[in-house]
């Protein structure tokens, strides 16, 4: 049988180079093609045999001369758009660690998946949580999905106290290991949002139907609600190479090095409700959603200028989410026909963000 082949987007980052580590582990696996932002590639290439590569640029055309059978889509942020629809539409399987590509484009990607009839397989722990407990079982059996949160590093802290957060201390993720965009994210429960969000276009579910639920130890990565009472969940410690095996190798599960879990040495799992005051980015997110259109693609665009500042050390902690709702509050958040349309919503929250973070 010929291996399966991937084209690895994003190798140079913490997704991608655990999905290296989960390849080389199983030989029905190859890279076919690579791609970075801006880091080099040739010693990866050398490595796994790769001939196409490319750093930087838009990666279409990458993904056309590698002609593979699954994208790995682990680029950060709206860079992901293209690669996101390119695979969608040429209905390769797409195993997605880009949650902003589906949040910003929401309807498009939708439309594209639908064209393309291929597999979209979250890599995002939590909705591969999602997935693997709905397999096999109806849409209407359904009565909602629960997203679990860490609660990041300032989970306690007062908000007079998040006023003085610092960007190594905001770096400091207590149970993920992460590049920095998603790491702030999950500070400031951004990243919660865009998985909301997310959830809503991967399931078909109401934003109603979706809860997000703090959970410190990262045990529990979602939980299905089902009409009859019940509820599934997904359990397993903490580590990306779990999802990414199971999207990578699907509809098999093969081994990973991660150990299971040890119920005899006791679990603690607790669990409380996000707070909205503390924690704006999540609620600007599910209102973004709700309101439809663009909001979700300029809630994703100002988010992203504004991490950017505050890594920047240009604002402070609490001023992201004020970045970011000033932005929505002045955005159209029409919805966009196209592709053309979408980067242009894109560019206008950014540009919005941009002006209110110069005016500072």
């Amino acid at each position: 049988m010929r291996a399966r082949r991937i084209a690895l987007l994003g190798a140079t980052g913490s997704i991608g180079r655990q999905a290296l580590e989960v390849i080389a582990a199983n030989p029905e696996l190859s890279v076919c093609a690579l791609s970075s932002r801006s880091q080099p590639l040739d010693e990866l290439a050398s490595e796994h045999g790769v001939e196409h590569v490319q750093v930087g640029g838009e990666l279409t055309r990458l993904l056309e001369v590698s002609a593979p059978d699954v994208v790995v889509n682990a680029v950060v942020g709206f860079a992901g758009v293209g690669a996101t629809l390119w695979a969608l539409e040429h209905g390769v399987t797409l195993a997605l660690a880009n949650k902003e590509s589906l949040v910003a484009a929401g309807d498009l990607a939708v439309a594209a998946w639908r064209q393309g009839g291929g597999s979209l397989l979250p890599v995002d722990s939590e909705h591969s949580a999602v997935f693997q407990c709905l397999e096999a079982r109806s849409e209407e059996a359904v009565e909602s999905i629960v997203l679990t949160a860490s609660g990041g590093p300032f989970r306690n802290r007062s908000r007079d106290e998040l006023e003085s957060v610092t960007v190594d201390e905001a770096l400091a993720h207590p149970t993920w290991s992460m590049g920095p965009k998603i790491t702030i994210d999950s500070a400031t429960l951004a990243n919660k949002g865009l998985e909301l969000i997310e959830a809503h276009f991967l399931f078909g579910l109401e934003y109603d139907r979706i809860e997000v639920v703090v959970h410190p130890t990262s045990v529990v990565h979602a939980l299905v609600r089902f009409r009859d009472g019940a509820a599934l969940a997904h359990l397993g410690y903490p580590d990306m190479r779990v999802p990414i095996s199971f999207a990578l190798t699907f509809p098999d599960r093969k081994a990973t090095a991660v150990r299971p879990l040890d119920f005899s040495a006791g679990l603690t799992l607790e669990f409380e409700p996000p707070d909205p005051v503390r924690f704006p980015l999540l609620s600007l997110a599910r209102q973004a959603g709700e309101n439809g259109g663009t909001y979700p693609c300029a809630f994703n665009a100002a988010n992203e200028v504004a991490v950017a500042a505050f890594l920047d050390h240009k604002v402070g902690f609490p001023d992201i989410a004020v970045l970011v709702e000033d932005a929505l509050a002045r955005v159209d958040g029409a919805p966009a026909r196209d592709v053309t349309e979408l980067v242009e919503a894109d560019a206008e929250a950014r540009r919005l963000a941009g002006a209110r973070l110069a005016a500072a």
